[in-house]
């Protein structure tokens, strides 16, 4: 379940795009019950992606911005509760690393649920079903 976390650079100090990842990452999970499960934990991946200032831009115009992405199966952020709940914990996550220089209105989240059975995990393809019944057993 990737989680992608796109920074112009300079919006975080050096160094805590790693603790962003950790923070974001266990929310995830703590969002859904499964803090420490031993399948999906290390199935949430993530990556960051630093853009030089200059290169970043709202309504057209240069900004300063942080932008978080998931993509998950369909039953992931599936409730508005989870979503509003997830996303603003990982707003949150972000203004408080940039110590709060980074406003929260450009910080930009969305979600992309993935087609059934397009899920790798561990070398397999799983389907939303094959995924619950291995994280049921972590």
């Amino acid at each position: 379940m990737p989680l992608t976390l796109t920074l112009t650079e300079g919006v975080l100090p050096k160094g805590q795009e790693k603790v962003a990842i950790a923070r974001l990452t266990e929310s995830f999970l703590e969002h859904h019950g499964m803090s420490g499960n031993r399948v999906m934990t290390p199935n949430i991946t993530a990556h960051v992606n630093l853009i030089p200032k200059g290169l970043t831009f709202s309504g057209g115009k240069e900004v300063e911005g942080a932008w978080i992405e998931t993509k998950t199966p369909s039953f992931a952020l599936a409730d508005n509760t989870i979503q509003a709940s997830f996303f603003g914990t990982a707003t949150q996550i972000i203004h408080d690393l940039s110590g709060g220089k980074l406003p929260k209105e450009r910080i930009w989240t969305n979600g992309v649920h993935a087609v059934d059975g397009t899920w790798n995990i561990n070398g397999v393809t799983l389907t939303n079903v094959a995924i619950g019944e291995a994280v049921s057993r972590g």
